[in-house]
């Protein structure tokens, strides 16, 4: 059966415009890091994109090196914008990035110009698109000077290749001379920063690989992210002393009406400087759990003060 997207779509999904920019992204967004490579079931990972469409998620947040293998999320992203959604590629924002190793040599990595519009062309070609909405360079690059990389984006956007520009795991510092550099051409006071130069915030991870669901409460399931060998969380994060944490976390979370999950990406959306939430999905269930987090956003005092009990280095009290 030809697809076709839900009616409601965009009855109940809340958008914030991102900075100062005129671009509005969903409270909720999609990233494709894991479980849409060539390792995993498309079946599946198309389940998720529509599943996700129809709910009125219209971001898809990709990088040149997301898989296993790397590119291959690009691919199956691509098989599904042309099977599916080509027509409603207006609707869509995607974005991808580049920063860390993707081919042999010296340019497959890091934050050159050469690197960066050789990895954005790839990525074009791997999903089938004449352009990107968002270009980000994926991580800092200490050997190569700030005004190349950000001269880079620059022409990716100047080129009709990408609409917009970002960057990714920048420092506060490095954040505000990358914003200025550009415009000529939540680490400890990132949310400042941003506030100060109106730039939107994306939070990536804001479920911790996963880590901050049901799954764990009773220790690492078989086919968990920690448990796969190919996966960012590794086994031995997930200690006894952090699982007593979620465990803890999860206990508030019931008090508020809300699973673990819902409650984790409320708490990173109560910032106003942060525009959306970029969430992990293993299954399109795990997506209708999470935009449901919208319906409960506030946090009372005391809500806030135990969760930061819960997650001070000590463990709390």
């Amino acid at each position: 059966m030809p697809y076709r997207p839900a009616d409601t779509r965009y009855d109940a999904m809340a958008y914030e415009r991102c900075g100062k920019s005129g671009v509005q992204l969903p409270a909720i967004s999609l990233g494709l890091w894991h479980n849409f490579g060539g390792v995993d079931r498309f079946r599946n990972s198309r389940a998720m994109v529509l599943r996700a469409f129809d709910l009125g998620i219209t971001h898809f947040d990709l990088a040149n090196n997301y898989g296993p293998p790397p590119g291959s999320a690009e691919t199956t992203f691509g098989r599904i914008l042309r099977r599916d959604l080509a027509s409603y590629r207006d609707e869509l924002l995607v974005s991808t990035k580049a920063g860390w190793p993707m081919w042999p040599g010296p340019y497959g990595d890091w934050g050159s110009r050469k690197y960066l519009i050789a990895s954005l062309d790839q990525s074009l070609r791997r999903m089938g698109l004449e352009y990107v909405d968002i270009f980000y360079h994926h991580r800092p690059d200490p050997e190569t000077p700030l005004e190349e990389t950000m001269g880079a984006l620059d022409h990716a956007v100047r080129s009709g290749k990408a609409l917009y520009a970002g960057i990714s795991s920048y420092s506060p510092e490095e954040t505000r001379r990358a914003a200025q550099l550009f415009n000529r051409a939540m680490e400890g006071g990132l949310l400042a920063v941003l506030r100060d130069l109106g730039i939107g915030c994306i939070v990536f991870s804001p479920l911790a690989q996963g880590l901050l669901t049901d799954r764990y409460l009773a220790g690492i399931p078989a086919d968990s992210r920690a448990a796969k060998p190919h996966g960012f969380l590794k086994r031995e994060q997930v200690t006894e002393d952090v699982l007593a944490k979620v465990r803890r976390l999860n206990e508030c979370a019931r008090a508020r009406g809300q699973t673990l999950a819902q409650m984790a990406l409320a708490w990173v959306l109560r910032h106003r400087e942060v525009t959306a939430a970029l969430i992990g999905a293993s299954r399109p269930e795990h997506i209708e759990d999470a935009v449901a987090a919208l319906d409960q956003r506030t946090f009372s005092d005391d809500e806030l003060r135990a969760i930061d009990r819960i997650l001070a280095p000590s463990g709390g009290s």
